[in-house]
């Protein structure tokens, strides 16, 4: 007999998922605890109500993990996924259930993690505003140029040599593994059109594309960006200096794509995809497109968004959630305004008009100066923006220098806010807060902070990022009354 532990596989079967849970997986009750259930990797992939085979493939103390083996009859929260590479795609997670049930799940969600997390008293909840489009709703993207295509099983058993290359997105959970799409239904023409332009062009002239293990290899990313204007913007990333052979791709793509406006390079020799920190070339067309967005002014606002820029990637949407926000502010036109984590100072820029003043504060200095830029394109001349980490900025001092604020709206990334700033926002007693989240984990634990001097009034989850797990979260809190 071996030494070995043998290592014991335990499978259920014929057991029905309850529920969906935390980023999108699903739930099993049973007496010995929950089990949170994923698909495999180009397996079946389970839907609340579906009857299912499972592998226990991790076990914890209060919870168990398993993957699905086999689905022996589905839920009445099924749909049809409509993309061919549902299951071994990391993206739309959510396309095999059907949309109202998404949204009744993403109000769960909200639900859950203000009440469990925050433990705050809630008012009843909005149900989730969808989203007007549920296909090709995405302003960005960005593709993986690898040296490491995906292959399937039939592929893998042939035996043939392939090639490798491939222009796509990652496999979940596989850094180094990227799959060929044919069709992508995430964002607008020419998006498709232009990524396998790339590839194909990459393949006539014998490119390398980058070897993720070995870090060797010219071509890197390719960024789409695709505007409201109709203006496309494409940033190539490249690993090596190869001038002749980046020329003859990028004056392809002028000559292929007259509608491309931004024409951008990168080369970034990191280990990593990151380019905040690297310089954007401009090769072709301006280093910027414009987004436009109506304020309710009957002048539009006018957005320059350029490669390093932050934009809501749903535009038609994040208007939605802007009128959302402006309206809970309650503006009158006599209140200071102060915008926290502003970004390139949207939201700020979107309230301005019916404000007194707004302060945009951000911690990203490149956003700050596109945020100034953007305030001067669009006449608004009573924002002022201000870089510096949020934490040390926002204080007593800041508030002497500008005056405390009448209402706060904040927008923070997915970690929160820092525990300093939320309490020196109890410090700065605003009448009114809007926070807008895209983690309700961490706005619940900032909410509980907020608890002793506010009170919230409204919830309203607003669905970004349809067919996946994701949701928005805009919350208006008031000042107590002080008896």
């Amino acid at each position: 007999m071996s030494g070995k532990t043998q290592k014991i596989v335990q499978r259920l079967q014929g057991i029905r998922i309850d529920d969906v849970a935390a980023e999108g997986k699903c739930l099993i009750r049973t007496e010995e605890g929950v089990i949170f259930v994923e698909g495999r990797t180009g397996g079946p992939v389970a839907a609340p109500g579906d009857v299912v085979d499972i592998r226990i493939v991790n076990r914890k103390k209060q919870y168990r993990e398993a993957v699905v083996e086999k689905i022996h009859a589905f839920g009445p929260s099924r749909s049809e996924p409509f993309c061919p590479h549902f299951g071994t795609c990391g993206g739309c997670k959510w396309q095999h259930i059907r949309y109202e049930e998404q949204l009744r799940f993403k109000g769960q969600q909200v639900f859950d993690h203000l009440s469990r997390i925050g433990k705050v008293q809630l008012p009843p909840i909005h149900p989730t505003l969808p989203s007007q489009e549920t296909r090709y709703y995405r302003n960005k993207l960005e593709f993986t140029c690898a040296d490491g295509r995906w292959m399937t099983e039939a592929e893998i058993r042939s035996g043939l040599a392939m090639d490798k290359r491939v222009v796509g997105f990652h496999i979940p959970k596989r850094f180094d593994k990227i799959l060929s799409i044919d069709h992508c239904y995430l964002q607008p023409d020419p998006s498709n059109a232009i990524r396998l332009a790339v590839d194909a062009y990459a393949r006539e002239h014998g490119f390398s594309m980058y070897n993720l293990n070995t870090h060797l290899g010219f071509l890197r990313t390719v960024i789409i960006r695709t505007a409201s204007t109709g203006q496309v913007m494409v940033t190539i990333q490249v690993a090596e200096e190869r001038p002749d052979d980046l020329e003859g791709l990028l004056t392809m793509l002028q000559q292929t794509f007259p509608q491309i406006a931004s024409l951008n390079y990168i080369l970034n020799r990191k280990l990593n995809d990151s380019y905040q920190d690297q310089e954007v070339i401009s090769y072709g067309g301006k280093p910027y497109i414009e987004e436009q967005m109506d304020d309710g002014s009957g002048q539009p606002l006018t957005f320059r968004v350029g490669p390093k820029s932050f934009y809501q990637t749903n535009a038609r949407q994040a208007f939605e959630l802007y009128k959302i926000t402006r309206d809970w502010a309650g503006l009158t036109g006599t209140e200071r305004v102060y915008d926290l984590y502003t970004g390139t100072g949207t939201i700020g820029l979107f309230v301005a008009r019916q404000a007194r003043e707004v302060i945009g504060i951000e911690y990203i200095e490149a956003a700050v100066e596109d945020a100034r830029v953007n305030a001067a394109i669009n006449g608004i001349q009573n924002a002022t923006f201000l870089a510096g980490d949020m934490g040390t900025l926002l204080t007593p001092t800041l508030f002497r220098k500008y005056g405390k604020p009448d209402v706060v709206i904040t927008d923070p990334p997915r970690a929160g806010m820092d525990e300093a700033v939320t309490r020196n926002l109890l410090l700065a007693a605003p009448q009114r807060i809007v926070y807008v989240s895209c983690n309700t984990a961490t706005q619940a634990r900032d909410l509980a902070i907020l608890d002793s001097l506010y009170e919230v009034k409204d919830v309203q989850p607003v669905d970004m990022f349809p067919h996946t797990h994701h949701v928005e979260n805009v919350v208006r809190l008031e000042k107590r009354m002080v008896s």
